[in-house]
């Protein structure tokens, strides 16, 4: 079982000498207690009957594997390991004393087992013991299979997820211990047997006193607010955090529709301030429906989830257009294993490239174009501001010009906050975007719009991908400035918003969903750390380290000048003001072609020329 793999160390060896010790002390014990006076004086060779019991127990020890166990991470199972190995080498100890005519009497043997297990596994414990008070702050139990669990809730779905736990379901794994609710009159009864603690402000003393592993929120009727104070009050805990998804009436649901609801961890968007965006694609999606539609940067984390939600309203054919082919063809896969009556096509190349996309749309002839290829990250196109017209510019001039030509029925473009009084090349580049796009508007039989987002969550490159990787690393976290706030939504949120705004769009908006009050980046950061059951400031350091070039203290989601109205979709706002002419972009767009055939001129300063909002000094 392993004794070939035995390499002792400095706490084997202390554990060896404190097992033979322990052999002799539990034998002549037994021996005094349980023997006569006659019986004592009769028993002989007692040097070689009590060592062969202390080599059976160490023998029995190294094929069990005990001397190589982490006993500071002790669990049941090693427990069971422990008594199982101490039965075995008293078995043989006694086999081979009778062999060899010198066995004690059996009730010998068994009070020296006995005495030998409380003493080998008082030493293990007591490694236990000594690593938990070192290393207070960072002890972290191991999960058992059914963790000792806080449930959040007193309520019909509360009682619904105790009694999946209490069946043993592997989708509700958990021993509810105890629950919480704020109601006066549930508190002090039980639920399905649990007892209701207290209200949620005792979540953090109720779990220590209970020695909660886990706690599972089940209050789907909670506001956006009661769930956020709630969370914000779990996360102190140190416990494994889950929810529910939004679970409807309970009782008036099959049995079966019941078990499809599984146990998910809070993730950060659960910690956002505002409720997420649940548009109604289906009201507004139908123009995508036996139509052909196309995604520029289709593989990236706003174009998947967009051809995946595209998918689901039946396009003829669905093409991904990318320059990069790993993600690109994983998605394609993906989406044919569940969608096999669409033609789902990968196409490679890129949008800088006028002869690639006039072939593309001369063979496929799209219908729809959610136009999602960009370079996006801020920092970078600070030093690369000529590949960021490139691609975010002359890229987008090229799809529309295409688009125009080609008789597309519908062109949505992809644009950003930062696009808003740009501070940075990459706002600057997209405010251009926005220009070109509304500019086609005015002439074009294409209904030409355009989207502009906050930050998404958990898109390639974003802040919480990066403040994740910190954390695995033991810290620091690294935060901009201590103020700097952004405005986010999630990557379905983004996506819907796209396909919702191709519904509507007459021509010409700039779409905007109501995305609440900017978050400041700091309470990110803090709430991540949390999350992964560990304590800002003290497990994980946050450092701030200045803004970057480009970088602005706080986004906006309006121009001075640009008008913001409703729509009939609630959650999305749209605005129509600070329009440009056709021959006002021409112009402009003629400028920087120039500028960047010509080395010696900045690409920045020419873009401060041609976009009148764009500030590249400012830094609040």
């Amino acid at each position: 079982m392993g004794a070939m793999n035995f390499k002792p160390d400095l706490q084997t060896f202390v554990l060896v000498a404190i097992d033979v010790i322990a052999t002799y002390l539990a034998l002549v014990l037994a021996t005094v207690v349980t023997l006569t006076a006659s019986e004592l004086l009769a028993t002989t060779d007692w040097l070689f009957t009590f060592g062969i019991m202390a080599a059976s127990n160490v023998a029995s020890f190294i094929v069990f594997r005990l001397y190589s166990n982490m006993w500071q991470y002790a669990s049941g199972k090693d427990i069971g390991m422990l008594v199982a190995a101490t039965l075995c080498a008293t078995f043989a100890g006694a086999l081979v004393q009778f062999i060899a005519s010198g066995r004690l009497p059996i009730r010998v043997y068994g009070l020296a087992w006995l005495m030998f297990l409380v003493v080998a596994g008082g030493a293990r414990y007591a490694l236990y013991s000594l690593y938990r008070r070192r290393h207070a702050s960072e002890w972290r139990p191991p999960r058992p299979l059914r963790p000792r669990t806080l449930v959040v809730g007193a309520g019909e779905v509360a009682s619904y997820t105790i009694e999946r736990m209490n069946k043993g379901d592997t989708a509700m794994q958990g021993l509810p211990i105890i629950a919480v609710d704020d109601d006066k009159n549930k508190i002090k009864k039980r639920i399905r047997g649990v007892k209701v603690a207290g209200p949620t402000e005792d979540i953090p003393k109720l779990a220590a006193r209970h020695q909660i592993v886990q706690i599972v929120v089940a209050m789907p009727s909670a506001t956006t607010e009661q769930r956020k104070r709630i969370y914000d009050i779990c996360i102190q805990t140190n416990c494994h955090l889950l929810t529910l998804p939004d679970v409807p009436n309970v009782s008036k649901m099959h049995v079966k529709e019941l078990d499809k609801y599984q146990l998910r961890d809070v993730d950060l968007k659960d910690l956002l301030s505002r409720e997420e965006v649940v548009l109604n694609t289906c009201m507004v999606s139908g123009y995508l429906a036996d139509k052909t539609v196309l995604i520029t940067g289709g593989g990236g984390s706003i174009g998947s989830e967009l051809a995946r939600q595209a998918c689901t309203v039946a396009p003829q054919r669905l093409i991904i257009f990318d320059i990069y082919e790993n993600t690109a063809f994983e998605l394609a896969n993906e989406l044919n294993a569940l969608y096999s009556d669409i033609d789902i096509l990968v196409e490679i190349g890129s949008v800088r490239d006028p002869e690639r996309l006039e072939a593309l749309f001369a063979t496929y002839r799209p219908d729809v174009v959610f136009h999602a290829a960009a370079h996006k990250h801020v920092p970078l196109m600070e030093t690369n501001p000529r590949e960021a017209v490139l691609n975010n510019v002359f890229g987008t001039l090229n799809m529309a010009r295409c688009a125009d030509a080609h008789d597309t029925k519908t062109f949505i473009f992809i644009s950003t906050d930062k696009a808003v009084n740009p501070s940075s090349v990459m706002g600057a580049t997209k405010r251009l975007g926005e220009m070109i796009v509304q500019s086609y508007a005015s002439r074009s039989s294409t209904c030409f719009s355009a989207v502009r987002f906050g930050n998404v969550l958990g898109s390639h490159g974003s802040v919480i991908p990066s403040f994740q990787r910190q954390i695995d690393k033991g810290g620091p976290v690294t935060v901009t400035h201590a103020e700097i706030t952004r405005y986010f939504m999630t990557i379905p949120e983004s996506a819907r918003l796209v396909v919702t705004a191709g519904g509507m769009a007459k021509g010409g908006e700039i779409f905007i969903l109501e995305m609440g009050e900017p978050v400041k980046i700091v309470d990110l950061a803090r709430d991540l750390i949390r999350l992964n059951g560990l304590v800002p400031d003290k497990d994980i350091q946050i450092e701030y380290t200045g803004l970057r070039k480009g970088e602005k203290l706080h986004e906006e989601l309006l121009m001075q000048g640009e008008l913001q109205s409703g729509t009939v979709v609630s959650g999305i706002m749209v605005s129509t003001g600070t329009t440009v002419t056709e021959s006002e972009v021409t112009d402009k767009l003629n400028k920087l072609e120039k500028c960047l055939k010509d080395p010696s001129r900045s690409v920045r300063e020419c873009l401060v020329e041609v976009v009148p909002t764009y500030s590249p000094d400012l830094v609040e």
